[in-house]
């Protein structure tokens, strides 16, 4: 029954939904109405909203496509096909390859989120090597583990609120921070955990499709027709003669030597930060590891090329979602939503409604980070007047649960709007026609079972 309905869900999302780019031009459109009609600002106001967040996010498409290229990079290594040939010894079934890569996913996600890359290359080969795996639902399945993030080391609002003098401190909504005790290590959050490492992996096993289309059909790949190695295109490239350019082009001791100096920093960044895993140190990580496994200058920029092809929906479509995210902030947009939720909300329904908040705003803002600035100092003040006179440790805990809310729901909304799946199309849609609509409809379901199983957990489960 769940399988012909997300079959049919997927039909559904393949004649309806455009293209991601479209997706943001209508979001737009859409986002710039209602900042019109209901915040009271004139067209001109929305445009340069518009203009104004426009380059918000140009720092952060960079990091993206670098962490693309540079995790791409590495699974294209000896080293890493190696393994992943090795591990196929033991993934021989497509509900296999589906399992292991829900499961591999929230694990890396959770250390980053940036990790679904490794995760991306790892379901990419593993469907080359084993037949009958439905190529877009493993892309699914591999986008739907990247949800864990959100209870993990790298979840950005808990983070934030545990940052000496930040922002919502400065402004007076808070008076000290909030310890990770009461985010990130608190029952609800552990509870997460265990919803996604236990639950994520079996809901996917019970949406399996009974046929789809496989990557080597797709690549059109054949027996007799297979890519050149990396190794072998870099000895094609050499002149029939000696020269001093081969030498520095193949020079393993030049390159071992740069890779030498960023691990080097790299443990001088860990010993000075600690478990600092931001989204530069874990490109530089990536870089130098990459360094390392391609071994010569010329074959770590082929694997580059290789694996940078596919990258132009970061690039151009990123400053359209920082547009929206620019109306949504600089007309007050995002204010008001946050302060029609608090006109009605209770203390006990509080935590439900944050929790649509974050979701509904997630589509205008797909940052975690970036929407709690917006959203964040209004749902915190509002809750202090919703629940006055509580001790310091009961408005703590309150807080927290509106944090995590927001956060939870932000994260869960990811798997309606195809924005990060711009992070794992460039690497599992790689040499082969793939949309966001061919993917989209598989995680519907998830995303209804998941709304009602986390609503819940906001409101009951505690700190």
């Amino acid at each position: 029954m769940l399988t012909k309905l997300g079959e049919k869900l997927t039909d559904f999302f393949q004649k309806n939904m455009p293209n991601a780019f479209v997706f943001a031009l209508i979001l737009t459109i859409i986002t710039g109405i209602i900042a019109i009609i209901w915040v009271d600002v004139t067209p001109l106001e929305v445009v340069r909203s518009w203009y104004g967040g426009f380059w918000n996010l140009l720092e952060f498409g960079m990091q993206m496509v670098l962490l693309v290229i540079t995790g791409y990079s590495i699974a294209l290594s000896p080293l890493i096909k190696n393994g992943i040939d090795h591990l196929t010894r033991f993934i021989k079934t497509p509900k296999q390859v589906y399992f292991f890569s829900v499961f591999i996913g929230i694990a890396l996600s959770m250390v980053s989120w940036g990790w679904i890359v490794i995760a991306a290359v790892l379901a990419r080969e593993l469907a080359l090597r084993v037949k009958g795996v439905n190529y877009p639902f493993l892309i699914a399945c591999v986008y739907f583990s990247n949800g864990s993030w959100v209870t993990g080391l790298s979840s950005s609002i808990p983070l934030l609120l545990n940052t000496e003098n930040n922002y919502m401190i400065e402004a007076g909504f808070l008076t000290d921070t909030i310890p990770t005790s009461y985010t990130l290590g608190s029952y609800l959050n552990i509870g997460m955990i265990i919803l996604f490492l236990v639950v994520s992996p079996l809901i996917m096993l019970l949406l399996v499709p009974k046929k789809g289309k496989e990557l080597g059909d797709m690549l059109g790949l054949k027996d007799d027709n297979k890519e050149q190695t990396i190794k072998e295109e870099a000895n094609h490239l050499k002149l029939p003669f000696k020269a001093v350019s081969d030498a520095l082009n193949n020079s393993i001791v030049l390159q071992i030597a740069i890779a030498v100096l960023g691990l080097a920093y790299i443990v001088d960044h860990f010993n000075t930060n600690g478990l600092d895993l931001n989204l530069n140190i874990m490109i530089f990580i990536f870089l130098i590891i990459g360094l390392i496994l391609h071994k010569t200058p010329i074959r770590y920029t082929i694997s580059m090329k290789r694996a940078s092809s596919n990258v132009s929906g970061i690039l151009f479509q990123f400053p359209f979602y920082a547009g929206i995210m620019g109306i949504m902030t600089y007309t007050g947009l995002g204010e008001q939503l946050a302060q029609v939720m608090a006109s009605f909300a209770t203390i006990d329904t509080f935590p439900f409604f944050a929790f649509v908040l974050g979701g509904v705003v997630n589509f205008a803002i797909p940052s975690g980070g970036g929407e709690f600035a917006v959203i964040g100092p209004s749902v915190i003040e509002a809750l202090h007047n919703i629940a006055p006179g509580l001790s310091t440790q009961e408005m703590m805990e309150l807080n927290s649960r509106a944090a995590l809310s927001i956060a939870y729901g932000e994260s869960l909304t990811n798997l309606l709007q195809p924005f990060y799946l711009l992070l794992v199309l460039p690497v599992m849609g790689a040499g082969i026609n793939i949309q966001a609509r061919d993917v989209m409809g598989y995680l519907v379901i998830p995303f209804i079972l998941y709304f009602i199983i986390q609503s819940i957990m906001v409101v009951w489960m505690p700190i």
